[in-house]
């Protein structure tokens, strides 16, 4: 970490390297992961302690620049096999993907959150390129870290609103579209060369909408950057779209598919933050245990002290119950996809769904509080630029937001209740 005034010792600095909180998060896991995901997990967080001691990575760079060597190693993302694009990864999946999200995240959070956002735009182009090779270049790009990606959703009067947008899109007779409107709160917006963008026949109207896949170097795109405080790595954008002709092998879904593209869309956006949400979590209680065990405070390891001890055991209880929870899910989803050749039962994916909505409020919650609450524990040391606690600070502060708020996700949660008496 560069830093402008330590406020840390330096014993204290060296063992709470990356290293030695991969190992605290390892010992955890071991019990409940299987042989083959505990390797994978170790061969990423290998990765990223080379990369970390190799290129000198002290978390101030461009985060965008680790792109093009995280991706070359196949760490942007392992939702899929990747076949079609000639990538064949062999550890896929759910629980591949939370294993490298465990690491990526505790090596640097910003950058982590970047990728999530890449992975909105990687997993439209995967479920729809329909073997056409221009959706096919993009989705390599995006995957092998050589182009970045983001989601346009959110509008400035709509916010989490998803299914009455004012953005418009028009179809003409060569089957491509014409897109009209503005986009906000895009995480890598100003950064992405491609974008996944859904409008609507008429505003409002959300059985009209479609889905399309955008070269941001197109006539019409016209992007600014959101300053969000708490992120200060990450560009996040809005976007205003000026008639920007969408060509016929580039519409991923046309008008009328955009709802159920964009949902299968946001489960696995919502699984994704979650995943994000526990190795933050892990990422500052793996700093706060270092810490507690070697600040010394009336002449014992502040550990010692009941009020943080007691604390801090609270917090692993619960990180480690909700931890277990999204690799029991992963895991019997991936057995789902496997079984059922990638095509869910209707009953199943609509649950699946409604556990992403709850993994997503409560992680994000989680989150939050456990970031705070060790931050606390650390003292001044845990709210000073001397460790990567200011970030996981900065960051948890919007997961609440991202994907669908708080309230949005209750909201989902509580129709699905009603789904479910109705069954009875």
């Amino acid at each position: 970490m560069r830093f402008k005034c330590q406020a840390v010792k330096d014993e204290i600095l060296e063992k709470m390297n990356l290293e030695n909180r991969y190992k605290i998060v390892n010992i955890n896991l071991k019990a409940i992961c299987s042989e083959e995901q505990m390797n994978f997990l170790k061969q990423v967080q290998d990765f990223c302690v080379n990369y970390e001691k190799t290129k000198n990575i002290d978390h101030t760079e461009d985060i965008y620049s680790y792109f093009p060597d995280f991706g070359a190693k196949g760490y942007i993302s392992r939702f899929h096999k990747f076949d079609e694009i000639d990538q064949n990864y062999k550890e896929w999946g759910l629980a591949m993907e939370m294993m490298r999200y465990l690491a990526v995240d505790m090596f640097d959070t910003q950058f982590s959150m970047s990728i999530g956002a890449t992975t909105l735009a990687i997993n439209p182009c995967q479920s729809h390129h329909q073997g056409r090779s221009e959706v096919l270049e993009a989705l390599k790009d995006l995957v092998t870290g050589q182009a970045l990606g983001c989601i346009l959703i959110t509008e400035p009067e709509r916010g989490s609103d998803a299914t009455h947008m004012v953005s418009t899109c028009e179809q003409h007779d060569d089957g491509s579209y014409s897109i009209s409107g503005t986009k906000i709160f895009s995480t890598n917006g100003p950064k992405a060369k491609w974008a996944v963008a859904y409008a609507c026949l008429e505003q409002n109207k959300g059985e009209t909408m479609g889905q399309f896949l955008i070269n941001t170097s197109w006539d019409g795109w016209n992007v600014e950057r959101v300053q969000i405080p708490w992120v200060p790595r990450i560009w996040i954008g809005k976007e205003e779209l000026k008639n920007i002709k969408v060509p016929k092998e580039y519409v991923l879904g046309p008008a009328g598919r955009g709802i159920p593209n964009l949902f299968m869309g946001l489960t696995m956006e919502r699984i994704g933050i979650a995943f994000e949400n526990i190795a933050e979590c892990w990422g500052a209680l793996s700093h706060a245990m270092i810490y507690s065990n070697m600040r010394l405070q009336f002449g014992k390891p502040i550990l010692n002290f009941q009020g943080v001890g007691f604390t801090l055991a609270d917090l692993w209880s619960q990180v480690g119950t909700i931890t277990l929870g999204l690799l029991k899910l992963s895991e019997k989803y991936d057995e789902k996809h496997e079984k059922f050749n990638g095509k869910i039962p209707k009953d199943m994916a609509q649950m699946f769904e409604l556990n992403a909505s709850m993994f997503k409020y409560r992680a994000s919650m989680l989150a939050e509080r456990v970031a705070y609450e060790c931050a606390n524990l650390m003292g001044g040391a845990g709210v000073s630029d001397n460790t990567l606690m200011q970030d996981l600070l900065g960051i948890t502060r919007i997961q609440e937001i991202v994907g669908g708020t708080r309230q949005i996700q209750q909201y989902i949660l509580g129709r699905g209740i009603r789904s479910l008496y109705k069954l009875l």
